[in-house]
């Protein structure tokens, strides 16, 4: 079975779906690899790295008519052969044209960020990979941008007190956000409409901030945040103003799946916020939990820098490329026996991420959608 890894073509996305080293071990899995000339030069992988490890060479249409297509994104649905199955982040719930597209091309594709939070499944979740290394990567940027150093310093000039860091969000991006914050020297809180997340907080050395919105349990079924209600939301940003105003940075991560991001840090917040103070937006790809953030750009208002990086995990392209590419290796682990395809569309993981199939979309969301 042919296993075809084209070259990505977004103009800001250095990643590539799969690595020499996993090469390797798809190899190893009885798969034929097919990799796309020049498809891992913006990651640092060579061609000829990944003829060393077995894979082949190929022409972009060869890579695409593969039987298996792993993808950062998804590629030209024309050029996928019918019955074939495409692995890649297809962001099915904004663009479900992208579905219906791959429906009628009758492909069976598999949307990864959709990959169930289980136990089983922890070694194919890419949306954990990549929010993990975000997370680190969001604070450099605070810290690389903030007029005031992160650490205590004490020098013969006078004591430099550390940097205050608040971080909004506790999944994997705000934990690895706490932890590199405290790794530099600063003094970090955080906060979480889920409480249980008080403990995982703590135990990095930051203080867990609670605020009462007079909810339950707000953790869904999957793992995620539930979404507040309007007057939730308010209380919310009321509690939270006074507090991201102390602070010297603001690291925002809070992103509800297929929806826009929740917004956290009206327009006058910002505004009240100390000189210098930056604000990193994690979200700022589906519409920012900062409502000063454009997308891509660095926004100054009234003191405060407000950063809404594009595409974090494509900004160091080589590690997350090697995550990605072992996140798919272990999700094709499940597909191929012996070396060939064995689809069981009923099994936990794939009925959970399969978005269509023979023709048909099969995620029940996308059916409401579609209709």
């Amino acid at each position: 079975m042919r296993v075809g890894i084209p070259r990505e073509t977004a103009p800001d996305e250095t990643r590539v779906a799969t690595v020499p080293d996993v090469v390797a071990r798809l190899k190893k899995l009885g798969l034929d690899v097919l990799v796309e000339r020049g498809a891992g030069e913006r990651s640092g992988y060579k061609d000829a790295d990944y003829e060393a490890k077995g894979a082949t060479l190929v022409d972009r249409a060869q890579a695409l008519g593969a039987d298996v297509v792993l993808a950062v994104h998804p590629p030209e649905v024309d050029a996928l052969q019918p019955g074939a199955v495409l692995l890649a982040l297809i962001d099915p719930f904004v663009h479900p044209e992208r579905v219906r597209a791959l429906a009628d091309r009758k492909v069976t594709a598999f949307a990864l960020e959709l990959v169930p939070r289980i136990s089983r499944a922890q070694a194919m979740d890419v949306l954990s990979s990549m929010a993990n290394v975000a997370g680190y990567k969001a604070v450099l940027l605070a810290a690389a941008r903030s007029p005031k150093l992160f650490p205590l310093m004490m020098t013969a000039a006078g004591t430099v007190r550390p940097a205050r860091v608040f971080v909004l969000g506790v999944g994997v991006a705000g934990l690895q956000a706490i932890a590199t914050a405290r790794r530099l020297g600063a003094v970090v809180e955080a906060y979480d409409i889920r409480s249980d997340t008080k403990e995982q907080v703590e135990s990095l050395g930051a203080r867990f901030v609670e605020f009462d919105l007079g909810v339950g349990d707000m953790q869904d079924e999957g793992g995620y945040a539930r979404e507040l209600t309007d007057e939730q939301k308010a209380l919310q940003v009321k509690l939270m103003a006074e507090k991201i105003q102390e602070m010297d940075a603001v690291i925002t991560t809070a992103n509800v799946p297929g929806r826009r991001a929740p917004l956290l840090i009206p327009a006058d917040v910002v505004e009240g916020m100390k000189p210098g103070a930056v604000i990193v937006d994690m979200a700022a790809e589906s519409g920012g939990n900062c409502a000063c953030t454009i997308a891509g750009e660095e926004v100054l208002i009234s003191g405060t820098i407000v950063l809404g990086p594009k595409n974090i995990p494509a900004s160091v392209g080589q590690t997350t490329s090697q995550l990605y590419a072992t996140n798919l290796q272990q999700f094709l682990q499940e597909l191929v026996v012996d070396g060939a395809l064995k689809l069981e569309l009923e099994d936990e993981v794939q009925a959970g991420t399969v978005i269509c199939h023979d023709g048909a979309i099969v995620n029940e969301r996308l059916k409401e959608i579609a209709k």
